[in-house]
This record gives structure tokens, C-alpha cells and sequence, in this order.
């Protein structure tokens, strides 16, 4: 009888141990739980892209700054991952939620290892995201941010709406390092008509401006403030969205020292199952924040950088094929004056992006092969064009381009599913 007793108690514990174990794998790893806010429910997250590459036309000239491909020696190929993704969000309740990731991206400007690379050049990931997230913050529907998060700048709108943007080439702002990251606090909001019709929210942030670099204490230090509406329309089929931000680059008592850059940009955007067509334009007021070269001296001088995306794909078979294409007009200083000034330079932080000499056309095109979901194959060409804007030029000078024809690789794993929802991320964590 004891025996007997003893193997009932030790299947009952068993069976109930067992139960627990499931229950705990079911919290960890569904997503379902995850999104319904279960406490102590958590998800693996991440993906990555990367490409071989042939590039078969370089400026002479080494344009760019900040492109993929300026400095790239005509005639390289390489096999390249260009980001890893690897994150883990967490519900501590219903009330407060965690973000955490780890990335190591393709920062090599200028043809060279000069981003996220050890000494010995080994590629390395670093914190990105590191956030807490308050839910239903002063009233319902609004969330309170802290820590390192994305900014409202294009990450939660404009990328996921433009699918391929970034596994192929940075939004037009992100390519000019508007932060898509930043450490900070923000305010998030989303809200439904009563017939579901149309969609509203807004994202706040007030950040350092360094991105997942601490600041420089011994320096003056310049906040970062992003705002973003948006309203979703027609079903959400119709997408507009306006962003502004703000945020000096010197403030000194002496005459022209008043430095700042202030950005105002829209995009319009039509979403369907089988296509998505959309606009997204910026105008970039630099204040204070150039110098012009003129006979006898030079003068400090505001900017205006001025940039248009144009972006479509259609589906050619369901989601196993689809085409897509973006062209990108860039000018960094419509002002530019070259009757006056032999010669321009952008001054304090704006100089690596907003380099005012030439104007930039962008082109890219190619084929999604999706053989199974949330893995891609993407056939595609990387053009971009560089048009001086000095005077008498002739030659390479006035005109001349990069061209790279590449396969890229791209798959995902988590929360990152395919064609991202308009309003998925991140207002439903």
C-alpha cells in the first residue's frame, strides 16, 4: 500500500510540476500572452540583413558621407551583413512593459571600419533599446517612455510603412542621421474612432540627442525634442503623418554663434494588399550652421536642406513575389549661393549629413522572393547620383555616381512579421 501510495503521489506531482512547466513555456515564448499584457510573459525577437555586393561605378570624388558605398574602391565584392538584430521584450504587469536590444549595424562610412567593430575588427553588437514602458499613463491610451527607445522620427511610421526601406537603404531622414534612437522620455498615443474608421496618435520625446552614447558632461549639452501626428484614414488605407524636431547645435553669446536645426516633414501614404504607394518630404532649417567662402573673407549663413522620397511596391504573386522601387531627391542647401561663395561647409554636428556642395539623386529597385514567410531574397541595384552645385564645373565634378548591384538577404524571427502592420508596432506592446 505504501509503495502504491507513494508512485500516486509522485505522478500527481509530476503531473502538476508538468502543468506548471507548460503553463511557464506557454507565458515565455507565446506571443499571444505577450500582447495581452500577462505578466511575466516574454518574447525572443530579432532579424537580420546582409548582402553580396558588386560595385560597379564609383565617384571619382568620394560623395556621400554618410551612403552605404562612398569610398568603396569600383570593382569590390563582398559579402556583407549590414544589421543583426537580436531583442527581448517583457511584461513585468499589465501596467508596465520592457524593451531590450541588442544590434551591430553597418556604420562603416567612407569605405572603412570605423563602426561598430572591435579592435581587431570583428563585428560587435551594442545596447540599443533599453526601455521601460508605462501603460495607460494619466489616462488610458496614453503610454509613458523611459530609457533608450525609438524616436519618432520615422522608426514607428514611415520605415514599416516603407517595407523595403530599410533592408535596402535607410529612409531619406535616417540617411541624413536624423536619430532613429535616443535616450529619453516620451509620450505615446493611439486611439480608434467609434466605427474603427480612422486612427489618431501622437509621439512625444524629449531625448539627449547622442543616440546610445552617453553625453559629454564637460560639454554644453543640447536637448533633442521629436513630435510626431498621424491619422490613418479611409481603414487606415490612407496614412498622414507630420513630424518636427528641434535642437541646437551651438548657443554662444557672440554674433552668428545662435546655431540650431529644425525639421518639418509629411508623408502621405496609400496602403492595400496588393501595393503601397507613398510620399515622404522634409525641409531642414539650419540656422546658423554653414560658412560661405567669398573673395576676402567668409560669412556664417543659414541652410535649407530640402529632400523627397517617392516609394511603391506591388505584389506579383501573393507574398511569394513582389516589386518595389524608391527614387530619393536630395538638395542640402537650397540657398546656395554660388555667384557669392567659391565654397560651402556645414558647421557643428550637421557637418557629417547636411554637406551643402552637392545635390543627390537616389535610386533603388528590385525583386522580394519570399519562399517562406519572414524569409526574403531580394534581388536589387543601389544608384546614386551626385550633381555639383559650385559654378564652371565640368567633368566628374558637375556629375558623376555610385553603382552597386547586390542580392540581399533578410530574415526575421519574433515580433518583426512581414510587412509590419501600420499600427502593430508600437502601440499595441
Amino acid at each position: 500500500m505504501k509503495s502504491s501510495y507513494l508512485k500516486q503521489l509522485f505522478l500527481v506531482a509530476a503531473l502538476f510540476l508538468l502543468t506548471i512547466a507548460t503553463q511557464a513555456q506557454y507565458l515565455w515564448n507565446s506571443d499571444s500572452a505577450f500582447r495581452a499584457g500577462t505578466p511575466n510573459s516574454g518574447r525572443l525577437w530579432g532579424y537580420v540583413f546582409g548582402d553580396y555586393f558588386h560595385k560597379s561605378h564609383s565617384d571619382s570624388l568620394n560623395r556621400g558621407g554618410n551612403n552605404q558605398y562612398t569610398g568603396v574602391k569600383k570593382g569590390t565584392d563582398q559579402f556583407q551583413f549590414r544589421r543583426i538584430y537580436i531583442g527581448y521584450d517583457y511584461n513585468i504587469n499589465k501596467t508596465f512593459s520592457t524593451e531590450f536590444l541588442l544590434a551591430a549595424e553597418d556604420d562603416f562610412t567612407n569605405g572603412t571600419t570605423n563602426g561598430d567593430v572591435l579592435g581587431d575588427n570583428k563585428f560587435t553588437p551594442y545596447i540599443k533599446f533599453a526601455n521601460i514602458r508605462w501603460h495607460d499613463f494619466l489616462f488610458k491610451g496614453n503610454d509613458f517612455l523611459f530609457g533608450l527607445q525609438p524616436t519618432p522620427a520615422f522608426p514607428y511610421v514611415t520605415e514599416n510603412l516603407f517595407t523595403y526601406s530599410r533592408p535596402i537603404e535607410r529612409t531619406i531622414t535616417d540617411v541624413r542621421r536624423t536619430p532613429s534612437f535616443d535616450f529619453g522620455a516620451g509620450l505615446q498615443g493611439r486611439f480608434n474612432s467609434a466605427d474603427k474608421s480612422t486612427t489618431f496618435g501622437y509621439d512625444l520625446l524629449v531625448a539627449n540627442g547622442t543616440s546610445a552614447k552617453p553625453q559629454v558632461l564637460s560639454a554644453n549639452v543640447y536637448k533633442w525634442f521629436y513630435g510626431d501626428v498621424f491619422v490613418g484614414l479611409l481603414k487606415n488605407h490612407l496614412i498622414v503623418d507630420f513630424y518636427a524636431d528641434y535642437n541646437r547645435q551651438n548657443w554662444a553669446p557672440m554674433a552668428h554663434q545662435h546655431a540650431a536645426r529644425q525639421m518639418n516633414k509629411l508623408a502621405v501614404v496609400w496602403v492595400d494588399k496588393k501595393f503601397r504607394i507613398g510620399a515622404e518630404g522634409y525641409i531642414n532649417s539650419l540656422t546658423q550652421s554653414e560658412v560661405g567662402t567669398r573673395a576676402g573673407g567668409k560669412d556664417t549663413l543659414d541652410g535649407t536642406a530640402k529632400g523627397l522620397s517617392l516609394y511603391a511596391h506591388v505584389n506579383i504573386i501573393g507574398s511569394k513575389l513582389t516589386v518595389f522601387g524608391r527614387y530619393d531627391f536630395y538638395n542640402p542647401n537650397s540657398k546656395y549661393d554660388n555667384t557669392t561663395y567659391t565654397k560651402y561647409a556645414a558647421l557643428y554636428g550637421v557637418s557629417t549629413s547636411y554637406e551643402p556642395n552637392n545635390k543627390e539623386g537616389f535610386l533603388s529597385a528590385g525583386f522580394d522572393y519570399s519562399p517562406a514567410n519572414n524569409v526574403h531574397i531580394m534581388p536589387n541595384i543601389w544608384y546614386n547620383r551626385y550633381m555639383g552645385q559650385g559654378a564652371n564645373l565640368v567633368g566628374s565634378a558637375a556629375h558623376d555616381y555610385d553603382l552597386v548591384y547586390r542580392v540581399t538577404f533578410y530574415f526575421t524571427f519574433g515580433k518583426m512579421f512581414q510587412n509590419p502592420g501600420y499600427s502593430y508596432y508600437p502601440y499595441t506592446h
